[in-house]
């Protein structure tokens, strides 16, 4: 059984830290403007340590256990280690340790704001954000509603791995990493079925209209 605590986005750490108390729109403005300077300036392995020290100096003020940020970004870590390998060889190490290093604190940085804000204020941000453009049209609750949804579903996407994998083994088949088949086949199967039963409940409710 995969642990909550191992699931990205998964769950919210409480606490009274002044990165709790502080505002989800200030959080959410400096997160965005770290990530668009991180990803423009940055171009040298040193910048993306600094950029990796400046997140952990975040959860250190956020008072998050070490143990559950490590939780939540171990799973990122296969897709960077990929990134990183593919970078380095169609350029060089140099970049390829640098990409690694701001994309490991680019998750990280997200990974900190989710842990420390729920994501009731999240989607509460989102709409008085996004509340000027209604007046040109914008569909502020449907954009806030997709965004929920898209957080909501993650957990949900890796809890439906979690029942693939813990049903094959409960048949005695422990090869199932070894198949492609045997494990997409059902996960896709269980991904589409839980997107029409949101899609029936949203209809139902009128979201459609």
């Amino acid at each position: 059984m995969i642990s909550p605590s191992r699931v990205p986005l998964g769950i919210y750490f409480p606490g009274t830290s002044p990165l709790h108390r502080a505002a989800p729109g200030l959080k959410l403005s400096v997160l965005g403007v770290f990530l668009v300077a991180s990803a423009v300036v940055v171009d040298t392995w040193v910048g993306g340590s600094v950029c990796v020290a400046l997140v952990a100096a975040a959860a250190l003020v956020g008072r998050i256990p070490p143990r559950l940020m490590l939780r939540q970004v171990v799973g990122a870590l296969p897709l960077l280690l990929f990134l990183g390998l593919m970078l380095w060889w169609r350029a060089d190490g140099h970049q390829a340790v640098t990409m690694m290093l701001v994309l490991f604190a680019a998750v990280t940085g997200a990974v900190t704001l989710t842990l420390t804000t729920r994501v009731s204020e999240l989607m509460d941000t989102f709409d008085r954000l996004l509340s000027p453009f209604a007046r040109v049209g914008l569909p502020v609750d449907q954009v806030s509603l997709a965004l929920t949804l898209t957080i909501r579903l993650i957990p949900l996407q890796v809890q439906a791995v979690n029942e693939v994998l813990d049903a094959r083994r409960a048949r005695g088949n422990r090869s199932v990493g070894l198949s492609l088949t045997a494990f997409g086949v059902p996960v896709v199967v269980r991904t589409v079925l839980r997107a029409r039963a949101i899609a029936d409940a949203l209809r139902a409710r009128g979201a459609a209209d």
